[in-house]
């Protein structure tokens, strides 16, 4: 715990004020209307904890065509979604007989940045390819 001292009384009259970065300070008793001794001041500062709650989880899609070659969308799937060569293949099949299939389930950020290599990665080779994706 930590204690500051001073020759000047505060220049706050509450018991209890939030500083910067979520530290509260807390007069000793007594401090609060001036009625000490006449020596140093008191103040207690504590660390508030910060609550922190779960990213929101997105899934990246890839949608069916008649033009992307299977062996491209198993391609990609083992290349920007690190699927084994039977996962890929099985994903694929999924996109192929229901028009979409899930690749992976990821926060914001690393999931936009896969729709953008895979569809970036689609127009390089001149496919239709669109890939996708939705908050879970």
């Amino acid at each position: 715990m930590l204690r500051l001292h001073s020759n000047k009384k505060p220049a706050f009259e509450t018991a209890a004020t939030t500083g910067v970065a979520g530290l509260t300070i807390r007069l000793a008793k007594g401090d609060e209307r001036g009625g000490g001794s006449g020596g140093p001041a008191t103040s207690v500062i504590t660390k508030t904890k910060p609550k922190t709650k779960r990213p929101s989880l997105y899934r990246v899609l890839i949608l069916n065509d008649d033009y992307t070659p299977m062996e491209f969308v198993v391609h990609i799937l083992e290349k920007f979604f690190q699927k084994d060569a039977e996962a890929a293949t099985k994903i694929m099949l999924h996109v192929h007989h229901h028009g979409i299939g899930e690749c992976g389930i990821f926060t914001y950020e690393i999931a936009e940045t896969k729709v953008t290599q895979v569809m970036d990665f689609a127009r390089k080779h001149q496919h239709p390819l669109q890939c996708v994706m939705e908050k879970k």
